[in-house]
């Protein structure tokens, strides 16, 4: 969706690397992220200060290679000491399960409702967490949750379930990838311990492989930068140079000395009240697809009343004779994630909103001919 405005704003996100440059691991050997690039810090802080989303003083800005990368350097960097704990390992693992408010991990558990999170988790085969299912049904002191708002994939705004005193083994950590005005109103400016964004659904670069954490502590946001190190030592400074730019866009965008620049977060806002119009407009011509009830909230960014438009669309079949509704929609040509993926009944999808416009406009007429 975001490549017809990246192709109409010239060269404002052009780059040029020469061949003599980026060719050192190091990037700033006296920041704690000793690898990150000091354009894309600097961008990254103003991006959020323009926005509004979430507060960077007294944070310390942590690259990865897209946001999945730093959730394991979370866990690494919050996990106990006391790896290969053998209760840790014998206790039964609870099960994912749907409605979840959040996610949670730790020595003895791990949950969320974001489909890669349970994948991730299990891959690594860790002696320090394991999966565990929804942190509303959890009980005990040691564990790490998970909270993605705005939601994916039902967009709805979420807060952490479980609540800790200091000093008990509880920790959490945001995952705010979907926490921009084209998506959602700006309600709040968030300051949590351990913040998650991404490139990818910021600006839709998602081939840049780029994510940033905003990290409170300092030996938190050491430890998240040993795992980066031991994992890729390091992350592409050319991908950072090129996501400083990006990021430079866009904020060029909203400030008043850049007269004309183009305005991502306007056209996104635009993409997605339309296509939102639309599928909601294609559901209630096809009688047997429902979708969650919109939502809208003062923007602290806009200065206006916004509507909740996520980046996926959470899709109920209410037709009695439809049990999965990802196969009943792959029969008619159109390919979704099923909920069970989600830990959800298998009658809900999710629906990307984000792919080009001749795609989007192809899966609105097959979707409203449906009856």
């Amino acid at each position: 969706m975001y490549e017809e405005f990246w192709r109409e704003s010239g060269d404002a996100a052009e780059l040029v690397i020469p061949g003599w440059q980026t060719m050192s691991y190091f990037s700033d050997v006296t920041n704690v992220c000793w690898f990150l690039e000091p354009e894309l810090d600097q961008q990254v802080r103003r991006l959020h200060r323009t926005v509004g989303n979430a507060a960077v003083d007294g944070y310390h800005v942590i690259v990865g290679t897209g946001s999945t990368q730093l959730f394991m350097a979370a866990l690494y960097a919050l996990s106990p000491d006391a790896a290969g704990d053998p209760s840790a390992s014998s206790r039964q693992r609870p099960t994912t399960r749907s409605g979840n408010q959040s996610c949670l991990l730790g020595r003895q558990c791990f949950c969320c409702d974001l489909q890669s999170y349970p994948a991730v988790t299990d891959f690594l085969r860790s002696g320090l967490f394991r999966w565990a299912g929804d942190a509303s049904s959890f009980e005990g002191d040691n564990y790490i949750e998970l909270v993605c708002s705005p939601n994916n994939p039902d967009g709805a705004i979420r807060e952490a379930v479980l609540a800790s005193e200091p000093g008990a083994g509880g920790k959490t950590v945001h995952d705010f990838a979907y926490y921009w005005p084209q998506y959602t109103p700006i309600t709040e400016k968030a300051d949590h311990d351990i913040m998650l964004f991404t490139v990818s659904k910021s600006t839709g670069h998602a081939g840049t492989r780029i994510g940033w954490a905003l990290v409170k502590d300092r030996e938190v946001a050491k430890k998240m930068t040993k795992f980066v190190e031991l994992n890729t030592i390091g992350v592409s400074k050319d991908s950072q140079l090129r996501a400083a730019k990006v990021l430079g866009a866009v904020s060029d965008g909203y400030e008043a000395k850049v007269v004309g620049a183009p305005r991502l977060f306007d056209f996104g806002r635009r993409k997605m009240v339309e296509r939102w119009s639309m599928l909601r407009a294609a559901a209630a011509a096809s009688g047997v697809f429902s979708l969650p009830e919109e939502t809208s909230g003062f923007c602290n960014f806009t200065k206006e009343t916004a509507a909740t438009n996520p980046a996926f669309a959470w899709l109920r079949c209410d037709g009695e004779d439809v049990d999965d509704c990802a196969s009943f929609l792959r029969s008619h040509k159109i390919l979704t994630r099923s909920g069970a993926h989600f830990g959800a009944d298998p009658r809900y999808v999710r629906v990307s909103m984000l792919d080009r416009d001749d795609a989007f406009d192809i899966f609105v007429r097959r979707l409203s001919s449906l009856h």
